[in-house]
């Protein structure tokens, strides 16, 4: 429930981003209504809560003061939204979830952990497949939410919340590019890949670095498994190609090093939550998918940081 004026939430993203592009893109909304929105809270309040900055927009002193009173109205607002929640019976529910299996490792169970710590009594029935069969599922009613990486656009499909990801080359952390700040396709060429399958999603978002690469190349396998694709890297049998979700335990315990893939366009893979549209959703639904964003929100931000 948003019960609060647009503005205070556009306020709070951009004092959180730091950008009115940035905070646009985690509103799903255009950068020209959230400038809009600033503009016209700037004129209400009389006096500037942003010094515009080469490196990014900060808080002026009153907007530092502003934004005090945002996080206060923001933090009642959910505090009294649990209560309501305790009073409709969200406690109370079933989630039907089918996801990709990139997310088994780290991803999904600090989401359902955090879902089950909030809401014990709810029950989620959780299974996997592939980022095209998750959202048929979502579209033929046997999944209430489905998770997957740049699932195609359906007009049967409504994308409630979206996190982008880098795409790039994970490796032992003794190969010769493990220490690079960024790779290119060609240099990664030098090396035996381990390319996607088609069924996969990150095979669409390499075809234009296939098509493009002119000289052959050495692919001793190709896998439609991420897991089978990361094991065999970690083992050292080639360059494996995903993002860093999926293998945070194995880059924190330095069994996997990931490289970014340099390119004229980023190259990213967008991990969304995806419910059938126009339906209602339910209260346990709706929470489960708030969960989802927030932990999209959080790893976005770890990747920003590791990115520096």
């Amino acid at each position: 429930m948003t019960l609060h004026a647009r503005s205070l939430r556009y306020f709070d993203e951009i004092r959180r981003s730091g950008s009115i592009r940035e905070a646009a893109r985690r509103l799903h909304v255009a950068s020209s209504a959230v400038n809009r929105q600033l503009l016209q809270l700037e004129q209400q309040l009389g006096t500037p809560l942003f010094d515009r900055l080469p490196a990014g927009l900060k808080l002026t002193a009153a907007g530092e003061l502003f934004s005090r009173h945002v996080i206060t109205v923001l933090q009642d607002e959910q505090r009294m939204n649990h209560e309501l929640d305790l009073l409709r019976g969200i406690r109370r529910g079933e989630v039907k979830l089918v996801s990709v299996e990139g997310l088994n490792a780290e991803f999904l169970p600090a989401v359902l952990q955090r879902m089950l710590e909030r809401y014990p009594l709810i029950r989620i029935g959780a299974r996997s497949a592939g980022s095209a069969h998750t959202a048929q599922a979502v579209i033929d009613g046997d999944a209430d939410v489905a998770l997957g990486f740049s699932v195609e656009r359906h007009e049967a499909l409504r994308q409630c919340v979206v996190g982008r990801f880098a795409l790039g080359a994970i490796v032992r952390p003794d190969h010769p590019l493990a220490g690079r700040g960024q790779v290119s396709f060609t240099e990664c060429t030098r090396y035996p890949l381990i390319l996607p399958g088609p069924e996969l999603s990150i095979h669409a978002a390499m075809r234009p670095l296939l098509a493009n690469h002119r000289r052959s190349i050495t692919v001793p396998l190709t896998s439609g498994t991420v897991e089978l694709a990361r094991v065999l890297a970690m083992r050292g049998a080639g360059i494996a190609f995903q993002t860093r979700v999926g293998i945070e335990r194995d880059l924190a315990e330095r069994r996997l090093a990931f490289v970014p893939l340099k390119a004229a366009v980023p190259l990213v893979s967008e991990l969304g939550a995806y419910v059938r549209a126009g339906r209602t959703l339910p209260p346990a639904v709706d929470a489960f998918v708030q969960i989802v964003a927030d932990e999209l929100q959080r790893r976005e931000a770890q990747e920003r940081t590791a990115g520096r």
